[in-house]
């Protein structure tokens, strides 16, 4: 049974992702499968600003890797308000305290998403680095895509993110380098019935999990208050 991984406030270890290029001749893809699961869910537009805070809390490092050149925050402001929710799938890892640690765009290069193609982007906030989160989320994408019907996945990334080139390429992507960018693409295998009911029960599993640490967060902080006010004041007494 499928439980849980734990967020960077936790204190258990995280479960790392293998991902398993395909046995020659194959068009399946080999995904060797944690016994724990990263809840990801999927992210619309009420999630607008909580995308734009976590690529704003990402460091120059991070922006360059991110969006090939260290965007500044108007840059970023840009990217986020012209994210289309109803064309494209965006991807999200959250924390307890309901802070976006990881996000993944999957971008369609079509009006129509069968039979096409898509983009991928990721980010990772330097906390929840090396835990598998960005590994996690390209397996998310693969699955979400090929279940929409697209056959080949896009990565632009700099030639010096050996990070992510090492995730597409576990995944069966080819890369061709151009000076300081590599351009790979993956091809996807059609859909099956088991990745449609696996990308369907890991999304209302996210989706629980997230609805369990808004109603976490919201106890926590009418908690707050009732101690606020029951805490004795200066002389010792309590109110009346």
């Amino acid at each position: 049974m499928k439980q849980f991984a734990p967020t960077p406030d936790d204190d258990a270890a995280d479960a790392r992702l293998g991902l398993g290029a395909p046995a020659s001749g194959s068009q399946e893809l080999v995904v060797r499968k944690p016994d724990l699961m990263v809840p990801i869910r999927s992210l619309g537009e009420n999630h607008r600003d909580r995308i734009r805070a976590h690529l704003k809390a990402l460091n120059d490092h991070d922006r360059y890797f991110r969006f090939g050149f260290t965007a500044n925050d108007e840059q970023i402001d840009r990217y986020v308000d012209g994210l289309n929710f109803e064309r494209d799938e965006i991807f999200g890892i959250y924390n307890r305290r309901l802070k976006l640690i990881a996000m993944a765009h999957l971008a369609y290069t079509g009006e129509t998403r069968a039979g096409g193609s898509s983009e991928f982007g990721v980010s990772v906030l330097a906390q929840a680095r090396c835990r598998g989160y960005g590994a996690r989320l390209f397996e998310r994408a693969v699955m979400h895509a090929r279940n929409e019907g697209v056959h080949t996945m896009y990565v632009h990334v700099l030639s010096e993110n050996a990070a992510m080139l090492k995730i597409a390429r576990s995944a069966g992507a080819t890369f061709v380098r151009d000076g300081p960018e590599s351009e790979g693409h993956l091809n996807l295998p059609p859909a099956t019935f088991n990745s449609q009911l696996t990308e369907m029960v890991e999304e209302q599993l996210a989706q629980a999990n997230y609805r369990i640490k808004v109603q976490a967060k919201q106890l926590l902080r009418k908690l707050g208050r009732f101690q606020a006010f029951w805490r004795p004041s200066g002389h010792g007494a309590h109110p009346d």
